[in-house]
């Protein structure tokens, strides 16, 4: 069909309108959906704005920030990759958990009284194995809140904890690993166990070495602490590491464990004990030997107020119960309460066998000789005449033994602190001259060879030629002389030139040999001094020897040890039946010293000494300068020996043996014998010899005059009768 006769259109496009676009516009073919593409590093955005020093330090900070990263996960990565490594060949060393919780070296030793009462411990305590579970809870919660608050939640560090402690450590002036070291529980226990590393004598000086070696706070033994830690939290539950540092941790005064120390400080089992007990245990964990209630109980009930406070916080207890326990603080046991002979307990100690006592692996018993209401009499005379009668400020020190006849001690006081261990033992280490206190054995002597109470003596200026020493003339102490006396007059009166000459006539060799075969050990002078006490001893030694005067004449060795077992056991390894030995002196010799003896304490120098209910014999003793003072003697029931001097062996100021010794004496023997009843001394009052001078007193000038008189009256009357 032709076109013709239409109008031919326009060969320009139409107008464009905002409608012919919308109505003519195409819709975008739907793309396909493109593969995913592998990640790839996106490129750093330019640093774009500022000036070109801004731009210049934004990109070298970068580039520093972008090293750091790096170099920081890839050494985290390769630490991580060491720490895990030396966790692993730490956990295959681990021992089973049941051979970890009793880790002493040494066993211990348990002390009884006579009466079968524990009264003291020593060596490294151990009560038995606990475990978390059958321990107090209020014990397990009072060590987690005092030691480690996130003990549950850690690998073995608490990075939490190290951050705390060097906040700490720098805030009050010290390095950041020096003071708190923001160690976990575990890591305590790994210190315990020494990182597996037990004791070895070879290998060590001692075993104070070996423990300090295992404290040690170095950069380098940290680490080791930490890894072993770690390797602990895989191997062993929780409650299987709070068991071994139960069962590990020291808690002051030997006892090592809290079953021990339970024991030690309030005479029950760690099951038993309740929120201020548990507290007060928890709180030695610090600083055992300084927080020890047998130490200051005062200090240990502040600190266990602190970690009641601590349970309270932490959610253990309630309020309430923080309040009753902070207002009822924990108490000590009777038998810790009297810390009873601790001088006691270490000599015996030091006179057991060895092996069985400062060296034994194996936990012992012994049963002694101690009798508690005996030592607790001492203790209390002692401390009531210094309080009175001694100065405030003196330094002097005091001993105190009290023993039966047959040599067992039962009391023993060794200096002015009586609740003491391993202290200075002055009634068995201190070697003092005895003084007159030696002149018994001079007399049983002389008894011995025939001589009496009443045989004369001349109190005169006597001189004596020394070899090698030249002259040597003794004097009384009051440097005046009492003429003819009799043995008993002098021993009464303590006069040393009779003494000395009965020691001469006796023998001075033979005094030596009754003085040894009595017990005293320590070397005896040579010369005549001997007689006059020149010659050292101890307290232990001379109150043996005058138990054996006692008994009625037979040697004594002081003991305290009554048998020695394994503890379990029920059959004793060794015992002691006795200490009396072979006949010294007749009795009938005994007898009559005693009676002499019992001179001094009426009306002579001893006289302090005497008691109100009972008979008593004993003798004084000074030294030159009164450099030490002593008074020994005896009832029909006990022995007691007193010692007073000054440590560094100066001179006393106003005191003999006649004075406050005697009194210590009087006190202790009063306290000893309340309730028992009088007993006569086994002594007798002999009758006088005819041959003997009557006169026990020598004349006085009064008298010497009238006799004078006497015999110029009767000598004019002979002179009238027969005229010359």
């Amino acid at each position: 069909m032709s076109n013709s006769g239409r109008k031919t259109p326009r060969l320009v496009a139409d107008k464009r309108t905002t409608a012919s676009k919308k109505a003519t516009k195409k819709k975008p073919a739907k793309k396909k959906k493109a593969a995913p593409k592998r990640k790839t590093r996106a490129k750093r955005k330019p640093i774009t704005g500022g000036n070109m020093v801004t731009r210049f330090f934004r990109r070298i900070f970068r580039w520093v920030f972008g090293l750091i990263w790096a170099v920081t996960w890839r050494v985290t990565a390769v630490v991580t990759l060491v720490v895990g490594i030396a966790v692993a060949l730490t956990y295959v060393t681990l021992e089973d958990v049941d051979t970890l919780l009793d880790g002493r070296a040494r066993g211990s030793v348990t002390l009884m009284d006579r009466h079968g009462e524990v009264f003291a411990w020593r060596g490294d305590q151990f009560g038995g194995v606990i475990t978390a579970q059958n321990v107090s809870r209020h014990l397990k919660n009072a060590v987690v809140a005092t030691e480690d608050r996130r003990f549950k939640y850690h690998i073995g560090v608490d990075p939490i904890g190290i951050a705390s402690a060097v906040r700490i450590n720098l805030r009050e002036g010290r390095g950041p690993l020096q003071g708190h070291g923001g160690s976990t529980l575990t890591q305590q226990t790994a210190k315990l166990l020494c990182f597996g590393n037990e004791y070895d004598e070879a290998e060590w000086d001692s075993e104070a070495d070996y423990n300090a070696d295992c404290r040690r706070g170095s950069l380098t033994r940290k680490a080791k602490e930490a890894i072993y830690a770690m390797a602990m939290e895989v191997k062993y539950s929780k409650d299987e590491i709070l068991s071994i540092y139960l069962n590990r941790a020291y808690l002051g005064g030997g006892a090592f464990g809290a079953e021990a120390a339970a024991q030690r400080y309030f005479g029950k089992g760690a099951a038993q004990l309740n929120i201020g007990e548990s507290a007060m245990l928890a709180g030695l964990l610090t600083a055992p030997s300084t927080n020890a209630p047998t130490n200051n109980l005062e200090r240990s009930q502040n600190r266990a107020s602190v970690v009641v406070g601590l349970m309270r916080d932490q959610g253990y207890i309630s309020a309430t119960d923080a309040a009753t326990a902070i207002a009822s603080p924990a108490v000590l046991s009777d038998a810790a309460e009297a810390q009873a002979g601790g001088y006691f307990a270490d000599w015996v100690m030091a006179t057991a066998p060895q092996y069985f006592t400062r060296d034994t692996t194996e936990d012992v018993v012994i049963r002694t000789t101690l009798d508690p209401r005996l030592q607790k009499a001492a203790e209390e005379a002692l401390k009531t005449v210094f309080e009175t009668k001694v100065r405030e400020g003196s330094k002097a020190q005091a001993a105190i033994v009290i023993m039966s006849a047959d040599g067992a001690v039962r009391a023993m006081v060794g200096g002015r602190k009586s609740k003491v261990s391993g202290a200075f033992n002055r009634a068995t280490q201190a070697k003092r001259q005895t003084g007159s206190a030696f002149k018994p054995f001079v007399y049983a002597t002389a008894l011995e060879l025939g001589e009496r109470f009443d045989t004369i003596v001349v109190d005169e200026p006597y001189c004596l030629n020394i070899p090698g020493s030249g002259k040597w003339c003794p004097k009384n102490y009051n440097r005046k002389f009492a003429g003819p006396v009799t043995l008993t007059y002098a021993l009464q009166h303590s006069l040393n030139i009779p003494a000395v000459k009965v020691a001469e006539r006796s023998g001075l060799d033979l005094v030596r040999r009754v003085a040894s075969d009595f017990g005293i050990e320590s070397d005896l002078a040579a010369g005549p001094a001997l007689a006059l006490g020149a010659s050292e001893s101890t307290l232990v030694e001379m109150s043996g020897a005058y138990a054996g005067i006692l008994n009625g004449g037979s040697s004594v060795t002081p003991y305290g040890l009554v048998d020695l077992r394994l503890q379990g056991d029920d059959e004793p390894l060794m015992t002691t039946e006795g200490g009396i030995g072979e006949r010294v002196i007749r009795q009938a010799a005994a007898q009559e010293l005693m009676y002499m003896m019992n001179k001094v304490v009426t009306s002579g120098t001893g006289k302090r000494a005497n008691l109100p209910d009972r008979q008593a014999a004993g003798k004084t003793g000074t030294t030159q300068s009164a450099r030490d003072a002593w008074f020994l003697g005896f009832t029909a029931d006990y022995v007691a020996g007193v010692w007073m001097g000054n440590d560094d062996n100066k001179p006393l100021s106003g005191v003999t043996g006649g004075g406050l010794p005697a009194e210590i004496w009087r006190e202790t023997m009063v306290r000893v014998h309340e309730g028992l009843p009088a007993r006569p001394l086994p002594m007798v009052a002999p009758k006088p010899s005819r041959k003997a001078a009557q006169p026990t007193q020598p004349r006085t000038q009064k008298q010497k005059n009238r006799r004078k008189k006497r015999d110029s009256i009767i000598e004019n009357v002979i002179r009238d009768i027969f005229g010359q």
